[in-house]
């Protein structure tokens, strides 16, 4: 039994991460129908900046939280108005591939700035571990939980009661009726690449004290939020959150009970047998297209 809690507060752990990149996938989706390959660069630039600010420089953790996200939300705000702006009129294939090489670029940016090491980042709160029903909890662990569950609910407070967030939810629901509404919807891409930067940074920077930051970070944790929010349905928000969780809590039971060297194949397991299955994930809507 206490095995069993140990693997599901890891997998709450890996799934609140992945519960942040997938919501960033969902926004971008949402907003322009393109599945941006970048968001995972966004995490690793979040981590980068928190072990520069917070690691070597040793400034307070509300000021380099603050400026890791507000910096990681300003590189999403140029990628999309460098990239994606001027290839606006192409096809989501197009752009999609666009997604990937600035992934690639971003990666060769942040290698060449901060090297190949991995770099340390203080603990935010205590390091000393709690003993719950047998299982042992890193404070740190709890911290990404908390922090991943306000974040959400604080971005469903945004797009339910908002001006900005109900005209970005018209968007995703009809990008044609919001223009002939009054809406402008280029501006709204923007801020969604914006808002979808500072989440995935927010994912970025509260894991650095538990797994350093490196360059290469947030290739696989990209991947992984594809995968989230491929399974609860990239058109949801909600379902992106619960696909986040349901994939961390799974990945960590095939590490437990089969074998840790299966802890990556699983998540890439789950997203084919989705797109097999259910290709609108578990939360999305069928959309019927005329082609």
């Amino acid at each position: 039994m206490s095995e069993l809690l140990q693997f599901l507060i890891s997998g709450l752990t890996s799934g609140a991460i992945y519960a942040l990149i997938a919501l960033g996938f969902t926004i971008i989706y949402n907003a322009t129908e393109v599945i941006n390959f970048a968001q995972g660069e966004f995490v690793m630039f979040g981590a980068m900046f928190m072990a520069t600010f917070m690691g070597k420089l040793g400034w307070p953790l509300p000021l380099a939280f603050a400026l890791a996200v507000f910096l990681t939300a300003g590189i999403g705000i140029l990628v999309e108005r460098l990239t994606i702006y001027p290839a606006r009129h192409s096809t989501p294939i197009t752009l999609i591939i666009i997604t990937i090489g600035v992934s690639i670029l971003l990666k060769g940016i942040a290698m060449f700035a901060w090297g190949k090491d991995s770099l340390p980042v203080p603990a935010f709160i205590s390091e000393r571990p709690l003993r719950i029903f047998g299982a042992t909890l890193v404070p740190q662990s709890l911290l990404v939980i908390v922090v991943a569950l306000v974040s959400v609910f604080l971005l469903e407070i945004f797009f339910r009661k908002t001006i900005r967030g109900k005209a970005m939810r018209a968007c995703a629901a009809n990008r044609l009726a919001a223009r002939l509404l009054g809406i402008k919807v280029e501006p709204l891409v923007l801020f969604a690449f914006g808002l979808s930067a500072g989440l995935s940074a927010i994912a970025g920077a509260i894991i650095s004290p538990i797994t350093f930051a490196t360059y290469d970070m947030g290739t696989m944790l990209g991947l992984k939020g594809f995968s989230a929010a491929v399974l609860g349905g990239l058109s949801s928000s909600i379902g992106s959150v619960a696909g986040g969780f349901l994939l961390g809590i799974l990945e960590s039971l095939a590490a437990g009970f089969i074998s840790s060297a299966y802890k990556d194949a699983a998540a890439f397991v789950i997203l084919l047998l989705m797109l097999f299955i259910k290709p609108e994930g578990l939360f999305g809507l069928k959309e019927a297209k005329k082609i």
